[in-house]
């Protein structure tokens, strides 16, 4: 069992920054890939940004150059840095954990970010 608290969601204006947090915590160890996804209204869920236990990471078309995704193993903590915020990056944002040989998923509750002016 994995569990996943976020935190840093919030109200930001067009062009602004803001930073994601999710502590994971439970059988860390055995996490393969992290990621951040988000779930605008009426939309599918996304993946945002995802980055494995090595280091590599991978973004969506949207955000590259804007967000970046790191991982400190040693806190089991996962971020997300996010600049250059537009309107249509407002969604609720959630961590996901991928863990053991089946690739277990776990989420997080849900960070909301609105951009607006």
């Amino acid at each position: 069992q994995v569990q996943l608290v976020e935190s840093g969601g919030g109200l930001v204006q067009p062009g602004g920054s803001l930073r994601l947090t999710c502590a994971a915590s439970g059988s860390i160890f055995r996490i393969n890939v992290m990621g951040w996804y988000r779930q605008a209204p009426g939309k599918e869920r996304e993946m945002v940004a995802a980055i494995t236990s090595g280091g590599s990471t991978n973004y969506a078309d949207s955000v590259k150059g804007r967000f970046t995704i790191s991982r400190d193993n040693a806190e089991n903590t996962l971020y997300l840095q996010m600049k250059s915020l537009k309107p249509e990056d407002t969604a609720v944002y959630y961590c996901n954990a991928r863990v053991g040989v089946y690739e277990t998923e776990y989420w997080g509750q849900g960070s909301q970010v609105t951009v607006s002016s």
